[in-house]
């Protein structure tokens, strides 16, 4: 670890090809969320909710394919807990049948179930939550830009908003890619990546104009280098510090906060990988120099006119 540490790491070489693959991610992010959307939980869309428990863990797909057989609209069918615990979400109003509709269906199929609850779950947010969303990133990154352009300049403040709309995007299309469940946890979580990833970008952007206002040389590749391998061993143990925390909540927290800790775990990585490459390197796109953070100073007029 402390070679690792010690080794100085040519992070601005490597931006051209950083810049490839994180313009390959957001345009598999778009495509996804263009062509698939979002698996949207019933947080926003309401529905009913029916909890089913087999003698033996069955085929997600059968289940699936035999509810909607049965006439029942937009099913959503995972495990819940234990493999032979099976959740199922038909986003339709509720009957106060349709917990032993949907058993008889299932044992129809020659396998033993029990109910265990089924229940409306209403839209608690629908359209109105998801425009309240959508204003309320918007806000948070336009506050998080004047933050940067005050405390550093309007070139730090462009490279940290793009890095961090580059980790909203890229989160939100893997939930779409592979079609994880999309609800307010998940929301929340990517509140708390807009705030994990900035503080990086922030102790990042702090080095850099500290070295661009001690060093006394013009290339700014170099000062860059300098600035993050110096925040490395920081970044790295601040990042795999959280991840060991998320990763157990992954594993023991249970179904409620699954995607939650998916989310975070995603949006860190990425993040990291942003306030390293991304924030950092756009700052060279937009041809930040010396004069932007420190100004030239101004000849006395009257000096000149001495003999």
């Amino acid at each position: 670890m402390k070679t690792l540490i010690n080794r100085q790491f040519d992070f601005m070489g490597q931006r051209r090809i950083a810049f490839a693959f994180s313009a390959a991610l957001i345009v598999i992010s778009l495509a996804s969320l263009l062509f698939q959307g979002l698996s949207l939980g019933l947080d926003f869309t309401g529905g009913t909710l029916v909890e089913v428990r087999y003698a033996a863990a069955p085929s997600l797909d059968a289940v699936r394919q035999a509810l909607e057989g049965a006439g029942f609209r937009d099913v959503a069918v995972q495990t819940f807990g234990a493999s032979t615990e099976v959740l199922i979400r038909l986003q339709q109003a509720f009957d106060p049948d349709v917990g032993e509709q949907v058993v008889e269906l299932l044992r129809n199929q020659g396998d033993s179930v029990e109910l265990v609850r089924a229940e409306f779950v209403g839209a608690q947010v629908g359209d109105q939550l998801r425009d309240q969303s959508g204003l309320g990133l918007l806000t948070a990154l336009g506050i998080v830009m004047l933050y940067v352009a005050f405390r550093f300049q309007y070139k730090f403040a462009l490279g940290a908003l793009l890095a961090l709309v580059h980790d909203v995007i890229i989160v939100v299309g893997l939930f779409s890619l592979f079609q994880f469940e999309f609800d307010l946890t998940v929301l929340a979580a990517l509140l708390a990546v807009i705030g994990y990833s900035l503080n990086d970008t922030i102790v990042v952007y702090d080095r850099i104009r500290e070295n661009i206002r001690k060093s006394r040389i013009d290339d700014m590749p170099t000062i860059f280098n300098e600035a993050i391998n110096a925040t490395l061993s920081r970044t790295l143990a601040t990042s795999g510090t959280t991840l060991l925390v998320l990763l157990a909540l992954l594993l023991l927290g249970g179904d409620m906060i699954h995607y939650f800790a998916v989310a975070l775990i995603l949006g860190i990585v990425v993040g990291t990988f942003s306030s390293i490459y991304v924030a950092s390197a756009l700052l060279l796109a937009v041809h930040l120099e010396r004069k932007d953070l420190i100004p030239p100073k101004k000849e006395d007029p009257e000096a000149e006119e001495l003999p």
